[in-house]
């Protein structure tokens, strides 16, 4: 089988280990691009349009949350991944919140990585085992103590029914942009965009692109 190519920015305030960390990538991961602080990384991001954004949460200007925000409004198609040594509920809590679709610490194994870096591209959440159940916790509100603190962001049942993917292109049809202006932005072909608009409005009950720009407006999506 045929392993997909992932284009990977690298955001970490450490030069000795973007470096390691290249080495240890394979030939499936191409890194597009690399930079030290929140600063750097935003534009380098925009302009490079990875499938993935390895992230530290801790960098010399802000935290990892902080790249977030700014890039997920212009490129909703890129997905963070937070690689940290940091276990902290508090950097965990804050990049999810933020959008990270994963978060892993930086004892993973480079086939363990790779394996995360497909998966987050795919639309999938990855995270360390031992996190797992916290993350679980925090935002399902079953959880106690610190982490548990912070509410769960509120249910939206129509949008849950979305894949994460067909939240990538919801957004991006009420914001106005083509179907081949997608499929670039998103790495899919035309007719795979035409699909998810398909499904997005039939599991909407939706008619036309007019009608969803509208619900995702009542929403503040846009």
């Amino acid at each position: 089988m045929n392993v997909p190519l992932r284009r990977v920015v690298i955001v970490d305030d450490h030069e000795i280990f973007r470096a390691g960390l290249k080495a240890g990538l394979g030939p499936a991961i191409r890194v597009a691009g690399e930079a030290g602080t929140v600063e750097a990384a935003i534009p380098l991001i925009r302009e490079q349009d990875p499938d993935v954004v390895l992230l530290d949460v801790h960098l010399p200007d802000g935290g990892g949350q902080a790249v977030i925000g700014p890039v997920h409004a212009e490129r909703p198609g890129v997905r963070f991944l937070a690689l940290s040594v940091s276990d902290a509920p508090e950097d965990i809590v804050a990049v999810i919140r933020a959008g990270a679709r994963g978060y892993v610490t930086k004892t993973i194994s480079p086939e363990e990585l790779v394996a995360a870096i497909h998966r987050v591209a795919d639309g999938d959440a990855v995270f360390s085992p031992w996190l797992a159940g916290f993350v679980l916790d925090a935002f399902t509100g079953g959880g106690s103590g610190e982490g548990a603190a912070a509410s769960p962001p509120s249910a939206d049942p129509e949008l849950d029914q979305l894949t994460s993917r067909e939240q990538d292109v919801l957004l991006l049809i009420a914001r106005g942009y083509t179907y081949k202006e997608i499929a670039g932005r998103l790495h899919l072909s035309v007719k795979t965009v035409e699909t998810h608009v398909s499904n997005v409005l039939r599991k909407l009950q939706l008619s036309n692109r007019h009608e969803l720009t509208r619900w995702a407006a009542q929403r503040r999506m846009i």
